[in-house]
């Protein structure tokens, strides 16, 4: 063998040698980074889960919003999971998924229907507990609710439409949607305030599929095909909102009396503007905070209540400044 083929050869087995120990660096490196990743990785105490009713609601975003600050407060890893726009089967097959997960607690809008009644049982069954927050399902094996009593908010509203008019008042509602089993009971609530005053009465009634588009479109309708109503009262949190944009498409020769529900800052600024009358006034933050509270107590074998109430009140253009609430502000 000739000296340049021997220098050749040993070449190429240096250069190999070179290669094979310089990638064994390198994805050693790599190796030793991704493991001390996953040994840095945080660890909770427990994994629970907000199915919201739409990921992007205001209101529901103060639910997280609360929810997700106890929880940190807590050592608690919080998913806030649900889908773009209201849609009861995919929250309730989110619903059997995360029981399929095992997670550690699952907080959840009471749903109407079988189904539902029987995922709460499932859970049971897998020592998963479950809140209902937002709307209730007493009828089901939950642990407990959290949340507004709708029927007293529902009451309230028509308790505010009694004592700040007069003459004959011919009503207009916008649901969020019939499904919901608390906008039933602030229906329900809102029906007997006013049952026994001769001068309201309830014209008609129509949903907004929770969007200010819908109740904008269900707005325009009501008041063109019953020109007589002077007063419409929102139900949902987006409801108020969309009212007001029916109302001025619709440009009727009389302003309407308008109750909203909830305080998110448009219906702020449409109070002060004078284009809604009042708003009857939820704790979202204060429903999630409280959530995680009573579900760690429950985790903790503490006893809990079936039923926990958050504040409940109505808002008035005098309990407003610059924008900002003077006398309905979050308790908590």
């Amino acid at each position: 063998m000739s000296r340049l083929k021997k220098y050749f050869i040993y070449g190429c087995s240096l250069s190999m040698f070179l290669i094979s120990f310089l990638l064994m660096i390198y994805y050693g490196k790599e190796t030793f980074y991704l493991e001390g990743q996953l040994n840095n990785k945080k660890v909770y105490d427990y994994h629970f889960v907000l199915i919201t009713e739409e990921v992007g609601n205001d209101y529901w975003r103060l639910i997280e919003s609360g929810a997700r600050e106890q929880a940190l407060a807590n050592n608690v890893y919080l998913e806030y999971i649900g889908p773009e726009q209201a849609d009861l089967k995919e929250r309730l097959n989110t619903f059997d998924r995360m029981i399929a997960a095992n997670v550690d607690g699952i907080f959840i809008q009471g749903l109407p229907g079988n189904r539902f009644t029987y995922l709460v049982e499932k859970a049971k069954d897998q020592s998963i507990p479950v809140a209902t927050i937002d709307a209730d399902a007493p009828e089901s094996a939950r642990n407990f609710y959290v949340g507004t009593d709708n029927y007293q908010a529902g009451y309230l509203a028509g308790k505010t439409l009694i004592k700040h008019t007069s003459g004959t008042i011919n009503i207009g509602i916008i649901v969020g949607s019939m499904e919901s089993l608390n906008q039933q009971l602030r229906l329900k609530g809102l029906k007997e305030a006013i049952a026994s005053v001769k001068r309201i009465k309830i014209i008609s009634i129509d949903e907004s599929t929770i969007s200010e588009i819908g109740a904008a479109q269900a707005t325009y309708a009501l008041l063109k095909n019953n020109p007589e109503i002077n007063a419409l009262f929102g139900l949902s949190a987006l409801d108020g909102i969309g009212i007001v944009q029916g109302v001025e498409e619709m440009n009727p020769s009389n302003y309407p009396f308008i109750v909203a529900f909830d305080t998110l800052p448009e219906t702020i600024s449409l109070i002060e503007k004078d284009k809604i009358f009042a708003t009857v006034v939820q704790y979202p933050n204060q429903m999630g905070r409280q959530a995680i509270e009573l579900m760690l107590n429950l985790k903790n074998n503490q006893a809990v209540d079936a039923f926990n109430y958050t504040n409940t009140g109505v808002l008035l253009k005098s309990d407003i400044t610059n924008g900002g609430i003077l006398a309905k502000g979050d308790p908590n």
